[in-house]
């Protein structure tokens, strides 16, 4: 299965893998699960890292590189994506996140997420 991780996933498993939750945990860890991370989320922790976010104080250069030293696959922001988020119910306010769960439905991909109101939308979002 493909999993697309939100952007707290991938903290959480650039910090440490046992601070995510077990669903989590299971999921990312089966050999048969290929993991995937959005551009989004890169350009997202940029943001908040230059706003002094104290929960975004990673680099995203270097999260990027140790995503894809582990095997993660990259997912570029396309304009397909894009345009799909006029289609979404207006259930979250964050743009990062609504560019996500576009993303998991253009793509057809699972997004896996720990927010609540992102596990809202309908299609292919899974809360963990």
């Amino acid at each position: 299965m493909k999993l697309l991780l939100d952007t707290h996933l991938l903290l959480w498993a650039a910090d440490s893998f046992e601070r995510l939750p077990p669903d989590a945990q299971d999921l990312m860890g089966a050999p048969d699960n290929e993991l995937i991370f959005s551009v989004a989320s890169l350009w997202e922790i940029a943001i908040k890292r230059g706003l002094g976010r104290d929960d975004f104080a990673v680099d995203a250069r270097v999260l990027r590189r140790s995503l894809l030293d582990n095997g993660y696959r990259e997912l570029a922001i396309l304009s397909a994506h894009a345009v799909a988020i006029d289609a979404l119910p207006a259930i979250h306010k964050d743009p990062f996140d609504r560019l996500l769960v576009a993303q998991a439905m253009v793509e057809g991909i699972t997004l896996l997420t720990v927010d609540p109101k992102v596990a809202e939308y309908p299609g292919p979002v899974r809360r963990v």
